[in-house]
């Protein structure tokens, strides 16, 4: 019997790489990447998938260079601005997953608006996170417990999710990871605790709707036991 496939993530990884063997900035590999996100987010939609969860920007990645951050940044905005609009029209709705401190505020702002705009949007919803780490977000879930003054004993798996970034976030039934690298990098740490993985040595900008089919036919392949045995 097919596995039930509502929910993939997914870690665009290697756009830097794509741009580098094509000599090319590093910019023009987010771009592409960007690009990718938009064809493929539609893909997955039209397959009838209902959650489209992407990781963007990871709270590690401020290390970069302040110019690549920069051209991130404004990327960011641009798709909570107008590009993202394409979807809210196709009743998809936009959520933004992560840490808003240390975000421009004007982008806050645009991320809050657009999350208003396409909250009663039923076909589907696309996440990104941004500004995210899996540690971080339990961390500050943790945080939320204190501030809200849990006792020790009410403290379960339950008090928890209900503290994270997006506490209605359905678990990731199939994470994908492009280019190569085989680990989950802090991404939904919490969430994709029984999450099927899929390993693409592709770089997200080359990952096509042939790579996403193989990706759905291979989770279809796997039986789900959720420590059952």
């Amino acid at each position: 019997m097919p596995q039930p496939l509502n929910h993939i993530a997914i870690i665009m990884d290697g756009n830097r790489r794509w741009a580098k063997e094509r000599g090319l900035p590093g910019i023009a590999g987010h771009k592409a990447g960007y690009e990718r996100l938009k064809e493929m987010a539609e893909a997955a939609f039209e397959r009838g998938i209902k959650v489209v969860t992407v990781f963007a920007f990871s709270t590690e990645n401020w290390k970069r260079s302040k110019e690549e951050v920069g051209y991130l940044m404004e990327l960011f905005e641009f798709a909570v601005t107008k590009d993202f609009l394409h979807f809210a029209d196709k009743g998809i709705s936009i959520k933004v997953v992560g840490r808003r401190d240390g975000l421009d505020q004007k982008l806050v702002e645009a991320i809050d608006q657009i999350e208003r705009q396409t909250s009663k949007n039923k076909r589907g919803t696309l996440a990104v996170c941004i500004n995210y780490g899996g540690r971080t977000e339990i961390v500050d879930a943790c945080r939320r417990l204190v501030e809200d003054g849990v006792e020790p004993s009410e403290v379960d798996e339950q008090a928890i999710a209900s503290r994270l970034y997006w506490p209605e976030m359905p678990e990731p039934d199939l994470v994908i990871r492009t280019s190569g690298e085989e680990r989950l990098s802090g991404f939904l740490t919490w969430e994709s605790v029984y999450s099927e993985i899929y390993w693409c040595k592709k770089y997200w900008p080359d990952f096509d709707q042939e790579e996403l089919d193989k990706a759905l036919e291979e989770f279809a392949s796997r039986q789900r036991r959720y420590g059952g045995g």
